[in-house]
């Protein structure tokens, strides 16, 4: 190869890289964005009779979590194995 041909090889690849750049900046702003929107959160009332609570209490804390993050958890771990079916 003489220096023209490796002159125009390497702008062609640092086209590339410019495209490769711009492209893996496009992916983390949509994963950014997909994050967020599923980091929203919805609010519910949720009624439970006592002794459920007692339990879901006793639970969260043998687990460190907070009772409304182990009805989360719980309610995830569910919906995981309903998609597995």
């Amino acid at each position: 190869m003489n220096e023209e041909e490796l002159t125009l090889k390497e702008e062609q690849l640092k086209q590339r890289i410019e495209k490769i750049t711009s492209l893996e900046k496009e992916i983390r702003e949509r994963e950014k964005a997909l994050k967020a929107k599923e980091n929203e959160k919805k609010q519910i009332v949720l009624r439970l009779s006592k002794s459920l609570w007692d339990d879901i209490s006793a639970w969260a804390e043998e687990d460190f979590r907070s009772i409304n993050s182990q009805i989360e958890y719980l309610l995830t771990e569910c919906v995981k194995k309903r998609h597995k079916k």
